[in-house]
């Protein structure tokens, strides 16, 4: 079998992907697509469309081992379900390394107030700078330039307040008094938070890879280092655009139990945030 012909057949196979809650693999389809991010196999997060309206208890109780689970010679093996778990080892072995979840050992809320008081002390490091040397163009607007993923040179006019917010909230830098600079590409700045964080959801203290605005842009909150936090795709979505005290009283979303693991000494404390 040639080459072409052997990637043709791979990419006939159907995608499959494991649901955090049911444990059951399913098609990708089965799953929300990550809006605003690149499209593609593995742009698929969270839990199936049977688990998504789920209350937290539920999810708890549907990710418990079944009988089936504890007994495995009560559950036929059939040759469809020897397919099914082919595919899915292929599908976790073909994953990069960064997309697949590090687990982590059960986080108490001591350790996750710990967290969120380590990650304000890194924002409040983060000092405003001087805008006063900014001046108006012609036009009224200042300029402003960048560069995409791909290394591509753009720019753009903003408004005055727009360009004062960007340099104080250390997301800009001044060029000259009519230019100034965006710091980070779209995903050079992803990365820069969640190495930021560690990989660490500011709300539940699980593992995230999205980020999250504190301040909602929906009430006028932007995409800057001081206003930007890690968070699990879950938080993000259920947090919307409240602020962040309001989330937290109203209950933040527990941890999925795949990001957890026995601890492996057990004289250690379980009040530590490993992140």
């Amino acid at each position: 079998m040639t080459e072409t012909q052997q990637n043709k057949d791979e990419a006939s196979k159907p995608l499959i992907k494991k649901c955090t809650y049911c444990q059951e693999m399913k098609p990708l389809t089965d799953f929300q697509r990550r809006t605003g991010r690149r499209a593609g196999p593995y742009s698929r997060r969270g839990p199936c469309r049977s688990c998504r309206g789920l209350a937290p208890q539920e999810r708890a109780a549907t990710s418990a081992p079944s009988d089936e689970e504890t007994n495995p010679s009560a559950a036929p093996v059939t040759q469809h379900s020897l397919e099914v778990n082919t595919a899915a080892h292929s599908l976790e072995a073909s994953l990069p390394m960064e997309a697949q979840r590090p687990r982590r050992k059960p986080v108490t809320d001591k350790a996750r107030e710990r967290h969120r008081q380590r990650v304000r002390h890194l924002l409040s490091r983060l000092k405003p700078a001087d805008t006063r040397a900014l001046r108006l163009n012609r036009n009224g607007m200042i300029r402003l330039r960048g560069k995409t993923d791909q290394g591509r040179r753009w720019h753009q006019e903003i408004e005055l307040d727009l360009a004062m917010t960007l340099v104080r909230e250390r997301m800009a830098v001044i060029v000259n008094p009519y230019t100034v600079r965006r710091l980070y590409s779209n995903k050079e700045f992803r990365q820069y938070v969640l190495k930021r964080d560690r990989y660490t959801c500011f709300f539940c203290g699980g593992y995230g890879d999205t980020i999250d605005h504190l301040l909602p842009r929906a009430k006028g909150g932007h995409t800057t280092p001081v206003n930007c936090v890690c968070a699990c795709n879950e938080c993000n979505q259920v947090k919307a655009a409240r602020d962040v005290d309001e989330f937290i009283e109203s209950g933040v979303p527990q941890p999925s139990p795949d990001d957890f693991e026995a601890p492996d000494n057990p004289d250690a404390s379980e009040g530590t945030l490993h992140t």
